[in-house]
């Protein structure tokens, strides 16, 4: 049975794994949120601090906040320039780095097992007392910018970032995780700094780690960095609360976009609104993926791709989050086969809302979804994400060999009613290439 993970000062549990892993979860003085994954024989393991702030949660004024604080925490703080931070991983063969969601933030390093101490001390004190410094502010605009500017150069980015857009419109997870240039230039220093300390708090920090780590000095090094800090520890602090919903966000109807670029190939997504991260049928809009657009054995791969020849890359894909969620199709074509391109996507999809898939197919796709799903989860890294992201939004954590049953127990009636749900909702259209202002 999945294992509950309740938001109470002073929660402790114990949990065994796959492999004879073993997950502790301990709730601290100050909310603080603390889950290990011990993995024998393994000499290094993977550290993340996470904030349950993403860029949904910017307010008018921040945006673009959440994306700065992940390239300024590695800027400095009282104890430590930018190359001290930089230093400290290099020298012991490590990694560190941070990635910007739409709902959480996270900073990791991977090190091995005898530098987990160092990597606990630089991370904290990164999340705990960064500086801000308005000189390295400025510049670090120049490199968010340019970073920007990277993606918009990349088609099947803006084609995916319009898509978010077009599907969610005017919800917060509409905009873009990085801000826009616009945003980038304008949000001052001032609203950053308000931002940091409005989010990064106690009740809000889950620490995360897995490989070869022992739970119990993790929290005593994590509760010792939090204090030296100035943090406020008090034990009855209570974690800040999951995000939830109390009904699914959809859109009235359904957009079609063009942008124009000047590329050799047209970048074509179509979907709509999806399933939320908590939704039980995640399990079979899995399958419903792999079958639809999953693999090289896929019905969208081997139609587009194999036996038409009129694109090279074509796949389905799902988000999810907390009220809601997306489900797309992408293909990228020369730009004269986009219709036909996309009308063959849209009638692979209604075939799955029209007749079941076969057993042969529901097989596959549960063969290929379990095997992913523990190659995945042979490296630290993976864990110490699955601990995250259990604790930030499922509220439960699901052993290996659980998740493996839920994908096993999907059926094709499942994914036939699923793909016909879906396929009922408004359905967005966006075109990325080199086409005049008609399309």
């Amino acid at each position: 049975m999945p294992v509950d993970l309740p938001l109470v000062p002073g929660h402790q549990l114990t949990a065994g794994q796959d492999g004879g892993a073993i997950v502790r979860r301990s709730v601290l003085p100050g909310g603080v949120r603390v889950l290990t994954e011990t993995m024998p024989g393994l000499r290094s393991a993977t550290l993340g601090a996470w904030v349950g702030v993403g860029s949904r949660d910017e307010r008018d004024g921040h945006h673009g906040a959440t994306h700065f604080l992940e390239h300024l925490l590695f800027k400095g703080t009282g104890r430590r320039s930018a190359l001290d931070i930089a230093e400290a991983f290099d020298a012991v063969g490590g990694e560190a780095n941070a990635a910007t969601g739409k709902e959480h933030t996270c900073y990791y390093a991977r090190v091995l097992d005898a530098d987990l101490p160092m990597a606990v001390d630089v991370i904290a004190d990164m999340v705990t007392s960064a500086r801000l410094d308005p000189g390295e502010l400025e510049i670090e605009r120049g490199v968010i910018l340019e970073e920007l500017a990277m993606n918009d150069d990349d088609p099947s980015d803006v084609a995916h970032e319009q898509f978010a857009a077009a599907v969610l419109g005017r919800h917060p997870l509409g905009r873009p995780i990085g801000g826009t240039p616009s945003t980038i230039r304008a949000v001052p220093r001032d609203a950053v700094w308000e931002h940091y300390r409005e989010h990064y708090t106690a009740p809000a920090l889950v620490v995360t780690a897995a490989g070869g780590v022992d739970h119990d000095t993790l929290c005593a090094q994590v509760t010792d960095a939090l204090d030296a800090a100035g943090w406020d520890l008090d034990p009855s602090t209570v974690p800040a609360p999951r995000r939830t919903a109390s009904e699914a966000w959809a859109p009235e109807a359904g957009t079609e976009l063009v942008v124009r670029r000047a590329t050799e190939q047209a970048n074509v997504v179509v979907g709509g609104v999806g399933l939320t991260a908590t939704d039980e049928r995640r399990y079979a809009l899995s399958v419903l993926s792999a079958v639809l657009g999953g693999g090289m054995s896929s019905r969208l791969f081997q139609e587009i791709r194999e036996r038409r020849g009129l694109a090279y890359a074509v796949y389905s894909f799902s988000s999810g989050h907390a009220d809601t969620g997306l489900f797309g199709l992408y293909a990228g074509c020369a730009p004269e086969r986009v219709e036909e391109v996309e009308r063959l996507m849209v009638e692979q999809a209604v075939r799955l809302a029209e007749e079941p898939i076969t057993g042969a197919e529901l097989d596959r796709s549960i063969g290929q979804l379990s095997g992913g799903l523990v190659l995945g989860m042979e490296d630290t890294g993976s864990r110490m994400n699955r601990l995250g992201k259990a604790e930030l939004v499922q509220g439960e954590l699901v052993s290996v060999s659980e998740a493996l049953e839920r994908i096993r127990s999907v059926t094709a009636a499942e994914v036939q009613d699923l793909a016909a749900e879906l396929l009922g909702r408004p359905r967005s259209v966006v075109r990325v290439g080199p086409f005049g202002a008609g399309g």
